[in-house]
């Protein structure tokens, strides 16, 4: 079974600082030499960047610890030893890097410009140049360099997707992302057909503008407290401007699941209560009836703005997104409106 890894803990060890060097000038008729000996390099880092075409951890899931490269002892003439190279280790968008021993959150990936150094590279140690004196004309030591920083981290991901859709098992949510986005999730007639989150960019208005959409694996009662695939992926939906609840319009009483998926959204994070939504009745195709179809959208109107739709059939799937459009991206379309305002009295000046 494909299983999307969004959580690990890993240990990572900057490098170690090289030792600095004892070492004596060798000068014809001298017996003693000056010191001469050079500093240790530096201890590499460990520096966290993000990858645009990761999507999950599973990259470390068999390897959990990290170490980067020492620093190189320091030599004589003065001659500095090299820094130990930095180790870079990549994760996807949205991971943020807690400490596992104090639960503090360290960075988090929101944007895909950014780097993080975990770890800091041990000082080099001073060679025995540095330790001359009037009184002590020839130091027979030098430092040894220092560790290297060490951290238990853990890595977890939240998908940086604009909507999220969620909804029960079989109400159709994969097939309904793979009709209005590019994405090919797998899609099956059993429960839990979705084993991990998908994510789907959506273009509109000939791809001026563009949002992603996750589809969430189905959500059943009780996922805020384990039960089901829920708890593992409601993360996955924090950060979302807006939410898809969608249904399966046969469903003998849409109220109460939609109840339910608000409760379980409202136990996992109540804040998520507050973000816009939308309710889709999903299969609308599987009756010819459009009186009843009235019927079951004056039902469940107060549960919000209701849309139906096949997405299997693609009915009203533009309409859907026009929604869409209005309701998540409002402010979105107004900035590109403007811009498109402002750009035809510059042309026409």
């Amino acid at each position: 079974m494909e299983k999307f890894i969004d959580e690990v803990v890993i240990e990572v060890t900057a490098g170690h600082g090289g030792a600095g060097s004892m070492h004596f000038r060798r000068e014809k008729y001298v017996e003693f030499g000056g010191p001469d000996g050079g500093d240790g390099g530096i201890g590499g880092n460990i520096i966290i960047r993000p990858n645009l075409s990761m999507v999950t951890l599973d990259r470390y899931l068999t390897k959990r610890r990290f170490r980067a490269q020492d620093g190189f002892p320091g030599e004589g003439n003065e001659r500095s030893g090299k820094k130990g190279e930095d180790l870079i280790l990549f994760v996807p968008l949205g991971t943020q890097i807690y400490d596992e021993e104090s639960g503090e959150l360290l960075y988090d990936f929101i944007k895909d410009d950014g780097e993080f150094q975990v770890v800091k590279g041990g000082r080099g140690g001073k060679g025995n140049t540095h330790f001359k004196s009037s009184t002590h004309q020839t130091p027979k030591f030098s430092q040894p360099g220092e560790d290297g920083e060490y951290k238990h981290l853990r890595l977890s991901l939240k998908l940086l997707a604009d909507v999220g859709i969620v909804g029960l098992p079989n109400a159709g949510k994969s097939t309904l992302l793979s009709k209005i986005t590019e994405a090919h999730p797998k899609i099956a007639g059993y429960a839990f057909t979705t084993l991990s989150p998908n994510l789907g960019v959506v273009k509109r208005k000939g791809d001026i503008y563009r949002y992603t959409l996750a589809d969430i694996p189905g959500i059943v009662e009780g996922a805020s407290k384990g039960i089901g695939l829920g708890l593992s992926f409601l993360r996955h939906i924090e950060r979302v401007k807006g939410i898809l609840y969608v249904f399966d319009a046969a469903a003998l009483d849409i109220q109460e699941d939609f109840k339910m998926l608000q409760a379980e959204l409202r136990s996992y994070n109540p804040e998520l209560l507050n973000r816009p939504h939308l309710i889709v009745l999903n299969k609308i195709d599987i009756w010819e009836d459009q009186s009843f179809t009235e019927e079951l959208l004056k039902s469940v109107s107060s549960l919000g703005r209701v849309i139906p739709i096949s997405a299997q059939e693609e009915i009203n799937l533009e309409e859907l997104l026009s929604v869409m459009d209005s309701t998540f991206f409002q402010k979105e379309l107004e900035e590109l409106h403007f811009n498109e305002e402002e750009q035809r009295e510059n042309s026409d000046e």
